[in-house]
């Protein structure tokens, strides 16, 4: 699943489902459209889209009914086919796999109007994995050092802080979604994890409040 400040996209099949049919999408909703899909791994960003090649006329064509006209739709021939794991991005720069191809590079460039930079994150090359941005904020793999953390961020130009989701999981692009307002979080995510989540992306900050009142709300109220 993945969301930007004007799209939710959802797999529409999973052990999950149901808690987040239940919690998440009826709150999302009332701020941002949300959508069931059976795509299978996206990276997505307001201005663009790109998709592994493999995508199905049918999805394809769900993706871009779906969606706004402005945002544009791109398939990507890339061996490489697992993109979220390999691209991480913000509206003004992308880090990409150290091992993409140069086309897909220059796609990425032209279609998002971003800067592309090849990194590594605390020494992973699956930078769509170990760190998750926005444009207020980052966190990455615990292990990542001061020099790579300075470094990181003066080229995404947002603070940036080395951490854990999922009570200790260094996989932060597998246990956190975030756009400029809210974070959705895995279940395992202490009070620790979470406090460093809101200040990093500044989420306290925020808005809409009301939608993420509602949201914090609504989530209590499943569980008690």
């Amino acid at each position: 699943m993945d969301f930007t400040e004007i799209r939710y996209f959802c797999s529409a099949a999973g052990v999950n489902h149901f808690f987040v049919c239940a919690s998440w999408l009826p709150e999302l909703s009332l701020k941002i459209p949300v959508r069931l899909a059976s795509f299978q791994n996206l990276l997505m960003d307001i201005a663009w889209w790109p998709l592994e090649d493999q995508r199905t006329f049918t999805e394809l064509q769900h993706l871009r009914n779906s969606l706004p006209d402005e945002v544009v739709v791109q398939r990507v021939d890339e061996r490489l086919s697992a993109l979220g794991n390999c691209v991480v991005c913000n509206d003004h720069v992308a880090l990409i796999h150290t091992d993409l191809d140069r086309e897909t590079e220059e796609l990425i460039a032209d279609v998002l109007g971003v800067e592309v930079f090849r990194q590594t994150i605390a020494g992973n090359i699956l930078v769509g994995s170990y760190g998750v941005f926005s444009n207020r904020g980052g966190l990455v793999h615990p292990h990542t050092s001061i020099e790579d953390l300075d470094e990181l961020s003066t080229l995404l130009q947002v603070p940036l802080v080395a951490g854990t989701v999922n009570r200790g999981s260094e996989v932060i692009g597998a246990g956190m979604i975030v756009n400029d307002w809210t974070a959705f979080c895995g279940l395992d995510t202490t009070a620790t994890e979470l406090s460093v989540i809101e200040s990093v992306f500044k989420l306290r900050e925020s808005q809409p409040s009301a939608i993420v009142d509602e949201m914090r709300k609504s989530l209590i109220d499943t569980f008690v």
